[in-house]
């Protein structure tokens, strides 16, 4: 049986106002100048970067504040410097456990830059009210990382005049510079893999064409395939995604000629044509069928995949990311560019040598 409990709004204010009374103010540069005996801007000095403050001073500076339990006020020193120390974020694929965890690259690469992350997740249907939003806050530079992320974001902001980077995607525009990996040479690793394992019947799965990670793997997988007089014999479009994949590997599979092995374009496709193989066409996975997929996330190392794929190396591509978003702040911005980290094919269990006939 409920209960219904009326609450006097005027004694509910009340009692609200008393509480906020009660709650000690914040500790701020002042209390810790006068504790240390030093003035208000040698504080500041001694919690500025690069600004001069003897030792024995900055150690009682120092002292003081942890007595206190003073900390900098962060937004207020950025109001003061012009800028903000923020850097805007924005991902549209968290589902795909690579973007998991290049973000999770990122955040620590600016937090070891004393920079903070601003993160916004971006809806496709809703990216004409996201961008006015980026924009309000003030951030020193924006990351876009999504392989389906429109470009009209980075120019926008571009046009703003706040750096962009794009990270595993680039456009066709000269304005906005890109961190990829090869995709193209990470492809023909895997195409050289099933040529040497005596693989001939091969699939290819794509994820989105105006993805140029997908239209990169596939041209490099299609043109070291060739180097081996192979080609490919069954290509499904997967999405990016599981459901994608689960469909695509469903009509790959349904074909009199099933490939011996598929190649997708990313490791969530990858693990869902694993499962449709294994439950619903009674396959062994690698000896029926070989699988490899893209992007090395943690779905590849699970036990129950073994996935082969392609590592892209989240950590450089971050370095790189942040490296060509903050140049701009040392001096004259650099020309847009495109940059290509080295892949790595890392194999697994899910490939392996064919029986002789």
């Amino acid at each position: 049986m409920c209960r219904l409990v009326f609450v006097d709004a005027r004694a509910y204010n009340s009692t609200n106002i008393n509480i906020r009374k009660s709650m000690p103010s914040r500790t701020n540069s002042n209390d810790v100048a006068r504790l240390a005996g030093v003035s208000r801007s040698t504080v500041s000095r001694v919690f500025t970067d690069g600004a001069y403050a003897s030792a024995e001073t900055s150690e009682r500076v120092m002292k003081a504040a942890d007595q206190l339990g003073y900390c900098p006020n962060a937004i207020a020193r950025s109001l003061s410097m012009n800028r903000t120390s923020l850097i805007g974020v924005i991902v549209g694929e968290l589902d795909n456990p690579f973007y998991a965890d290049i973000l999770q690259v990122i955040g620590v690469k600016l937090q070891q830059r004393r920079l903070a992350s601003l993160l916004f997740v971006a809806n496709p249907s809703a990216m004409d009210t996201l961008i006015p939003q980026v924009l309000s806050y003030r951030v020193d530079g924006v990351i876009i990382s999504g392989a389906t992320l429109s470009s009209k974001m980075a120019l926008r902001c571009q046009s703003a005049g706040i750096p962009v980077v794009l990270v595993n995607r680039y456009t066709d525009s000269d304005l906005i510079s890109s961190v990829v990996g090869d995709n193209v040479d990470g492809a023909g690793q895997v195409a050289r893999l099933f040529a040497e394992r005596g693989y001939r019947r091969i699939g290819f799965m794509a994820g989105l064409p105006e993805a140029s990670s997908s239209r990169d793997r596939e041209h490099g997988f299609r043109i070291k395939l060739a180097d081996f007089g192979l080609s490919v014999s069954a290509r499904e479009v997967g999405s990016f995604t599981l459901e994608g994949g689960a469909r695509a590997a469903r009509a790959m599979l349904c074909r009199p000629d099933r490939p011996e092995a598929v190649f997708c374009a990313n490791d969530m496709m990858a693990t869902a044509t694993i499962d449709i193989a294994r439950t619903e066409f009674n396959l062994r996975i690698p000896e029926d069928l070989a699988v490899a997929g893209y992007d090395n996330s943690s779905l590849a190392g699970m036990l129950a995949y073994q996935l082969t794929s392609v590592d892209q190396n989240t950590t450089l591509m971050a370095e790189a990311a942040l490296e060509n978003l903050l140049q701009p702040s040392l001096g004259a911005k650099p020309p847009a560019q495109v940059v290509r980290i080295p892949s790595k094919l890392v194999e697994r269990a899910s490939t392996t040598l064919l029986a002789a006939n």
